[in-house]
Parts: structure tokens; sequence; C-alpha cells
């Protein structure tokens, strides 16, 4: 695909140095994709994320949001209280990419007990 900005000469993600590759591992990333899916609900505080992405470290949490607010997927919005209280919400950008992430993670729900090495039930999967 042809690059519209004009600051490269097209957009090939198979392409070793495309900036595309640089994109798609941090949306390929699993706290990313996670991250992006839990602010669908709306802006969120860091330990609200933090709780709802079981098993995320604090370190790799704001790493995570710092990459995604640096590449226009997230806004962070700090607001004057004490304690300070900072919120993170998705740009208009975020919501685009939120629809495709989406639905690779119902996929993966939906076919989990088909894929091979997964068929043991976990105890941190909800039951029906």
């Amino acid at each position: 695909m042809a690059c519209t900005t004009g600051r490269h000469a097209d957009h090939d993600v198979y392409a070793e140095l495309c900036p595309c590759r640089e994109v798609l591992t941090l949306i390929a990333n699993k706290w990313a994709a996670l991250a992006i899916g839990a602010l669908e609900d709306g802006p969120q505080r860091f330990g609200a994320l933090q709780k709802r992405l079981q098993g995320v470290s604090p370190k790799v949490l704001t790493s995570t949001l710092r990459r995604l607010q640096d590449f226009g997927f997230l806004d962070r919005t700090v607001y004057p209280a004490v304690p300070l209280h900072v919120e993170y919400a998705l740009t208009e950008l975020g919501r685009s990419v939120a629809v495709p992430l989406g639905a690779v993670r119902g996929w993966v729900e939906d076919h989990l007990d088909d894929i091979q090495g997964t068929g043991a039930a976990s105890p941190g999967c909800a039951t029906v």
C-alpha cells in the first residue's frame, strides 16, 4: 500500500525496515491488546486497569500505557487532586484498533477448546 504521508515509499508489514513493524509489534503485544480492550468501556485509572488485567506487573503496565500513548492510541489525563488522579482513555485511533483486536480476543475465547495444547481447564477461566 502506498504511503500517504510521504515518509516512505509504501507500507508493507512484511518488509523488515517498514515502520509498520513497530506498530504491529505494539498492538500484537498481549498487554497492549488487553489494555485497549479494557479501555473500550471508557476511561479508567491505573489501579482499575491493573486489577482488570490480572497478572500484569505495575512496571509492565506503565510501560505498555506509555507506548500506547506515544503511538496515539490513548490519552492520559491528570486531574489536579490529592492524591493525584490519572485516567487513561482511548483516542479515536485507539477505538478504531479496538475493533479488530476485539474480534481476535473473541475468536480466541470461542475457539480455545479447538486449539491443540489448551484442552485442560484452567482455574483462572470462568466456568459456564
